[in-house]
């Protein structure tokens, strides 16, 4: 059955655990689906989600994504079973490889065959969450000896991807797949290769859930917006992984011009690549009706759950935005 389309609020809202909890009430309250964290850095998700867990009612919550290169799969299995008995049936785990900045920059850790680790490090998780004794020898880890009680819930394990192997090992392997920062040519051809990826599994590609976190901000000054992003984005389109991403997606000069500046740390140079056009086909933004028939376009197109993450951080244009997509005025098209 496909799955039914979801409207999630991002998560943590801030540094502080009671703007994260006020957050989630508030959407609790406003009619939205989901909460789904990203995981980067601090706060850390995984562990905001065991503090605040007890005071979420409704939603369902995910991590979009935990990296599988900083917890090891018996850590994560452990943590897992944690979050599921406390969200019985509402936690999704979110695995993905990150990228080479975060991982060998900020934690010091080699960042080698990340396909091959998000794949053994599901597979390994998903056996230890079923209560099965750990016997796994795979290209980069190996488990013996480990074993955890089952859960009543299962907890469902979703993958984070972009580029097309990536894509179909996550559709394969993973319960659903997890897109970011897509230009809107690219989501056409990341949903056939979901289809691809579930094929090999048996599995129908219209029955795996697609996540992906939207950066929306309504607003009537659409070009400060568009220069928030490009300042706030273009970081992320030098990195290795976004830059391939990004090229791949058919923008090659627009990499290329991205991964040069940022190699002669010219800044103009680098944002400048970011034009308003390419801005416009990854960022929704606009008035809160133009900004509804962009996510609705997107969800059309595949997109089941779609996490509204604001592109400020100014209190009164997060919750202009965030209301902007409550059950009352936006349909999703269940």
């Amino acid at each position: 059955m496909a799955p039914k389309r979801r409207i999630a609020v991002t998560v943590p809202a801030g540094p502080k655990l009671e703007d994260t909890a006020k957050r989630i009430a508030w959407a609790e309250a406003n009619g939205y689906d989901d909460a789904w964290f990203a995981d980067g850095g601090a706060p850390d998700s995984l562990t905001t989600v065991a503090a605040l867990a007890h005071r979420i009612e409704r939603l369902r919550v995910g991590i979009a994504v935990t990296p599988v290169f900083t917890r090891s799969p018996t850590v994560l299995a452990a943590t897992a079973n944690v979050l599921g008995q406390v969200l019985p049936g509402r936690f999704v785990m979110g695995l993905g490889a990150s990228s080479q900045n975060m991982m060998t920059g900020w934690a010091g850790i080699p960042y080698e065959k990340p396909l091959t680790r998000v794949k053994e490090t599901a597979e390994i998780v998903r056996s230890m969450l079923a209560g099965e004794k750990s016997d796994y020898d795979g290209e980069v880890l190996n488990s013996h000896g480990y074993r955890q009680m089952p859960l009543d819930h299962t907890v469902p394990l979703y993958l984070a991807a972009l580029r097309p192997k990536m894509i179909e090992m996550a559709a394969e392997v993973g319960d659903g797949v997890v897109f970011n920062l897509w230009p809107k040519k690219a989501l056409p051809k990341m949903i056939e290769h979901v289809h691809a990826g579930a094929a090999k599994a048996g599995k129908n590609g219209a029955d795996v859930e697609v996540v992906n976190r939207f950066m929306v901000l309504v607003t009537d000054d659409v070009e400060d917006a568009r220069q928030r992003f490009r300042q706030n984005f273009a970081p992320y389109y030098a990195t290795p992984v976004y830059n391939k991403f990004l090229a791949w997606a058919g923008y090659e000069d627009e990499a290329a011009q991205i991964r040069e500046g940022w190699a002669e740390k010219d800044r103009a140079k680098t944002t400048g690549a970011l034009v308003d056009s390419l801005i416009d086909d990854i960022a929704i933004i606009g008035s809160a009706d133009a900004c509804r028939a962009k996510l609705k376009w997107a969800m059309d197109t595949g997109v089941h759950t779609a996490i509204i993450a604001p592109l400020s951080q100014d209190p009164a244009e997060v919750q202009r935005t965030f209301d902007a997509f409550t059950p009352q005025v936006f349909d999703s098209g269940n």
